[in-house]
């Protein structure tokens, strides 16, 4: 009974920002867990590492180039997935956008590319998936990605962490409204992972010894980790869990 709960067979997923990194990695899981996936990038042909990945698998996999702080082209988007599978389970809001600035220098583009990214993007995404799970039985599971910015200030990353922490506070305020249509809406703050994204950041040493001597368990992130964290939120296994944040961290966050 406790494997069947985390079983995926016969649901749809959709993941943004998908091409690499944390976001390959939750696609995948997905994926082995039983989903057939709908999966989105700026660039199209940078899904296809990923796609061959959920292919080998087993489970289908839908592709398409999408920004998402082109909030037009989310309809569309999200309409020519529902039209391949029939359905919407899952959405993973994945994609994001960094850059660190002392504060004094963050203009007004830096400001709303991270803001557009990473808060305006994930709740359109939301919201048009929110509508086609509200006619859908079972409702669905909405996963944002936070961060241990929505917690903590980091200095010379205020527009992320703004972003992130207004992630936060949205993911709690939909799962309040849309507890009623069977919609869950949880998130994951994933600590310290080495990603494509974040790599220049691992290349200094005396950084990456610095964060490990923060993180109890000694170690950096693991695909399998939030892989995990991600197929339970998706999964009936968190069926009575709604406007929360799992912090995926090594226990950082617990210790600092």
């Amino acid at each position: 009974m406790a494997k069947a709960m985390f079983d995926l067979s016969g649901k749809v997923a959709v993941v943004t920002g998908a091409s690499r990194g944390l976001g390959q990695w939750i696609a995948v899981s997905l994926a082995e867990a039983g989903a057939d996936l709908c999966i989105t990038a700026r660039d199209e042909k940078s899904l296809a590492d990923t796609k061959q990945k959920i292919e080998a698998v087993g489970r289908s996999c839908v592709t398409s180039a999408q920004d998402v702080t082109d909030v037009s082209s989310i309809d569309a988007t999200l309409a020519r997935f529902a039209t391949i599978s029939g359905a919407i389970d899952i959405l993973v809001n994945n994609a994001g956008y960094e850059e660190v600035s002392p504060s004094f220098d963050v203009d007004e583009q830096l400001w709303d590319r991270i803001i557009g990214t990473n808060l305006k993007g994930a709740f359109f995404w939301s919201q048009a998936a929110a509508r086609t799970m509200a006619t859908q039985p079972e409702g669905g599971s909405i996963i944002n990605l936070c961060s241990l910015t929505s917690y903590v200030g980091i200095p010379t990353a205020v527009p992320y962490g703004s972003s992130k922490s207004g992630l936060l506070g949205m993911t709690r305020a939909l799962s309040a409204e849309w507890a009623q249509y069977g919609i869950r809406v949880n998130a994951i703050a994933p600590g310290y992972f080495r990603t494509t994204m974040t790599e220049g950041f691992y290349q200094d040493e005396d950084w990456a010894a610095k964060m490990l001597d923060k993180i109890p368990q000694k170690r950096f992130g693991r695909e399998s980790d939030i892989g995990g964290a991600v197929v339970f939120l998706a999964s009936s296994a968190s069926g009575y869990i709604t406007g929360q944040c799992l912090p995926v961290d090594g226990g950082f966050l617990a210790s600092i």
